[in-house]
């Protein structure tokens, strides 16, 4: 992972801040703390000792001293605990010195309490003890007096034998028999003797106790780990204030050494802005330039370049039928045969750099690869190729017949800024033409536009003409007697009024524009429905065969028109077989990663599906390849060169393409390429139509404008069996709805581009939400699922109408009708 600037002065930053601050001990100030706090604990230590020393002595007249520095010895403690701070390694040291402190202090309560007792007791005993030393009773004086000097004597010694002699003073005072004014005095003395013959021992052993209390041991482990720690402290100061100063030097070398590299690259930027500009003026002379002057212009770019690098060849060569290519070359400097056309196919056998760049300072002759540089007389090469995939279409060259003559230029990267706009302007003369054919093929597209308005005006009028026929032709086939002469004639008038329907179909599909309902369907299932119905129509001597694919071949189509395309192809295929054979068809999945150019129209990239129908036949030349696609272009004399123009004009609807290959006597291959779509979601289903039957008297409004087809309409529904109402007029089909109550079916005839049918049926689906209705129109492109829906149109015929297409309808329609009732 890359560090960027900022982390990395951010990262300097808090370094450099952590050394200092690691290298200023930081801690000093606390060791100083504690040391300060274990001093100032020692000295009120010893003062307190020494205060209770002068209390025992009766030096102090209080204990207020005493106390105050009670009070000090436990803030010292305090601020010590608090300098080391909790978790530090003196804790346990400190705790220690305070449990020894509380021992002290408690001993030091006990001597205030006896020593207050001692004072007391000594001044009533030395009270008591003058009153009786200067009493006139001799036994009595000598008694007090010898338990005074004992007293005095257990002040200073508190032994077990100066406590005995204390105590059998007190009980010769006590034998003695005194005058009766002298008795309070010596109970009083006999009392408080005895209380000091008591606490004089007792407060000597606390003394002592605290005595031995007072040691400063505790204090010298703390002191001790304290100083070890400072030092420590210094000591790893020390070692950071050096790091400090090596990290310094580094940076300082940084500095240095990035300000080499800022100074080199703004070298390098000087010259790769000098380069820039003088690709910026290649450009710009290109971009002011003619078509036609382009060349020239390429060639003085070639020699621009060149002298920058120091080449003494440079070059730019096109993969293209012919090869083009653009060259200049130094005074005296010629080139070799073959060369640079052959540096096209060398671009794709040496190394590239990451610019996709070819560098060959110096041209070793020992190496095999380098064979061909070295019989152009190359000492150094440098090539920028336009590759795509194992051959390069393009390659921007540079020769150097001495040595080292290209190491002068380091990024060579630039060269494809260079590539770039060489590439770019030779485009633009392949754009011109291309702009020139297009426009072309626009004269050729406007006039295929204009034929195909033409053709739809056409057919809708022959469309009228045609139902006329085969209306008119079922009404008098209902009244002729079947297998006579007139019925052979009547099926004759039938089979070329079909044949002539069939004309005017594809006559409007190929005139409108637009696209139909699409679906998702399968291709394997669409060629087997199509090969059981050209299985009954194809020749006798014609076969078929369907090679499928494994893999799932769905596309989104519009079915009926997907099957004319295979149709009418393979009734080609038919029409040109003179001898008995097979049409084969193949169905394969492809995966284009590129585009690909099939026929005229390039696709991909993306997965298609491929389509080849091939036959033996008498194959095509050229001359007739370039027409065959074509309306109206044909070569056979009952044709109507509608067939081919129409599947081109479907396929391309369906972003495919038609690729055709054939020779005379060798058959003709077609390659339909539709894009495939995922296997996902669920396929629509084709559904047979239902089974054609006659009526039995079922009322059938019927609406149409026109007076003579709505007669025809109304004489082929009663020859099925049905009782037509006809009208003419919206109003009067609503009055005629609104008067009777009964109809079964509503045949609406529909005009392309007209709304009234659609409002009649919209009308009449709201009175009767369950009455079927069926439109008859001529076209289905203006209308979809939806509108139909909304309208409660049920089913959908081919108009002008048949008898079977529309027997079948009404027979679906009543039977739905009835269903519910059941």
């Amino acid at each position: 992972m890359r560090m960027t600037p900022a982390v990395v002065v951010l990262f300097l930053l808090l370094l450099l801040t952590w050394l200092l601050m690691s290298g200023l001990d930081l801690n000093a100030a606390r060791s100083d703390r504690e040391l300060r706090a274990l001093d100032e604990f020692s000295q009120l230590e010893r003062g307190l000792n020494r205060e209770v020393l002068t209390a025992r002595a009766g030096l102090s007249l209080n204990y207020d001293a005493l106390a105050w520095m009670t009070d000090a010895y436990d803030d010292s403690l305090n601020r010590l605990r608090e300098a080391a701070g909790s978790g530090s390694e003196e804790s346990a040291a400190i705790e220690a010195l305070a449990t020894r402190a509380r021992r002290q202090q408690d001993l030091i309560e006990r001597f205030k309490s006896r020593n207050a007792l001692l004072r007391n007791s000594f001044a009533y005993f030395g009270i008591f003890s003058a009153r009786l030393g200067a009493a006139d009773h001799m036994p009595l004086v000598a008694a007090a007096t010898t338990l005074t000097a004992a007293m005095l004597h257990l002040t200073l010694d508190t032994s077990p034998a100066a406590a005995r002699e204390v105590k059998d003073r007190l009980e010769q005072l006590a034998r003695v028999q005194s005058p009766p004014g002298d008795a309070d005095s010596i109970q009083a003395v006999l009392a408080h003797g005895g209380i000091l013959h008591d606490l004089l021992p007792a407060t000597d052993a606390v003394l002592k106790a605290l005595i031995a209390e007072a040691s400063t041991r505790e204090q010298d482990v703390v002191h001790a780990m304290i100083v070890e720690r400072q030092l420590a402290a210094r000591t790893s100061a020390g070692r950071y204030r050096l790091l400090l100063y090596a990290t310094s030097l580094m940076l300082l070398g940084g500095l240095v050494y990035f300000g080499l590299q800022l100074r080199t690259r703004a070298i390098a930027l000087r010259r790769r802005a000098a380069f820039e500009h003088a690709i910026a003026g290649i450009s710009t002379r290109f971009i002011n330039s003619q078509h036609y002057e382009i060349a020239t212009h390429v060639e003085s770019a070639l020699e621009k370049l060149a002298k920058c690098i120091g080449a003494d060849r440079a070059y730019f060569v096109v993969a293209a039928e012919p090869v083009q290519v653009y060259r200049w070359s130094g005074e005296g400097v010629e080139f070799p045969q073959g060369w640079p056309e052959h540096a096209l196919n060398l671009a794709t056998r040496f190394d590239r750099g990451e610019d996709g760049i070819i560098h060959i300072p110096k041209v070793r002759p020992s190496d095999e690869t380098m064979n061909p540089l070295v019989d152009a007389g190359l000492q150094g090469w440098l090539c920028i190729p336009n590759t795509c995939g194992k051959r390069a279409e393009a390659v921007l060259g540079f020769d150097a017949l001495c040595v080292g003559a290209l190491t002068q230029w380091a990024e060579f990267g630039l060269f494809r800024m260079a590539f770039d706009a060489i590439a770019n302007a030779i485009s633009r003369i392949v754009l011109e033409q291309e702009k020139q054919r297009l426009q072309a093929s626009l004269q050729q597209a406007r006039r295929m536009e204009t034929i195909g308005a033409f053709t739809s005006g056409i057919a809708h009028n022959f469309n009228n003409i045609v139902g006329a026929i085969l209306g008119y032709t079922e009404i008098a086939d209902a009244r002729v007697r079947s297998g006579g002469q007139q019925a052979a004639s009547l099926a004759e008038i039938r089979r070329a009024g079909e044949r002539a329907r069939q004309l005017v179909d594809q006559m409007l599909k190929f005139g409108r524009r637009g696209e139909g309902r699409r679906e998702r369907i399968c291709i394997k299932a669409l060629v087997a429905e199509t090969k059981s119905l050209l299985a009954a129509s194809l020749p006798s001597h014609v076969g078929i065969t369907v090679s499928e694919t494994s893999e799932m071949t769905v596309v989104s189509a519009e079915p009926a028109q997907l099957q004319q395309v295979i149709l009418n192809v393979c009734n080609n295929a038919a029409q040109a077989m003179d001898k008995p054979g097979l049409i084969e068809l193949h169905i394969r999945v492809r995966e284009v990663t590129d585009v690909l150019r099939i026929g005229r129209i390039g696709i991909g990239p993306g997965r298609f599906i491929a389509i080849s129908i091939s036959d033996p036949g008498r194959g095509m030349d050229e001359a007739m390849l370039q027409h065959i696609f074509e309306p109206f272009f044909t070569t056979r004399p009952d044709g109507n060169g509608l067939g081919l123009a129409t599947v081109r004009e479907i396929v391309q609807e369906h972003d495919g393409a038609v690729e055709v290959k054939s020779a005379l006597g060798a058959g003709t291959r077609f390659d339909i390429w539709l894009p495939a779509v995922s296997s996902n979601e669920p396929i629509s289903a084709s559904y047979a139509p239902g089974v054609a039957g006659r009526g039995a008297g079922e009322t059938v409004l019927v609406l149409e404008t026109e007076r003579k087809r709505l007669l025809r309409h109304e004489e082929i529904l009663a020859a099925l069996g049905y009782e037509p109402v006809g009208f003419t007029e919206l109003h009067e089909a609503r009055q005629a709805y609104a008067l009777r109550t009964r109809f079964d079916a509503a045949l609406v005839c529909h005009q392309p581009g007209a709304t009234s049918a659609l409002d009649f049926a919209t009308a009449l689906h709201d009175i009767a939400p369950n009455l079927p209705i069926i439109l008859a129109t001529p076209s289905a492109r203006d209308l979809n699922a939806p509108m139909l829906a909304g309208s409660g149109i049920r089913e959908v015929v081919h108009h002008p109408l048949t008898s079977v297409e529309l027997a079948g309808a009404l027979s679906r329609c009543l039977a739905a009708s009835v269903a519910p009732q059941l």
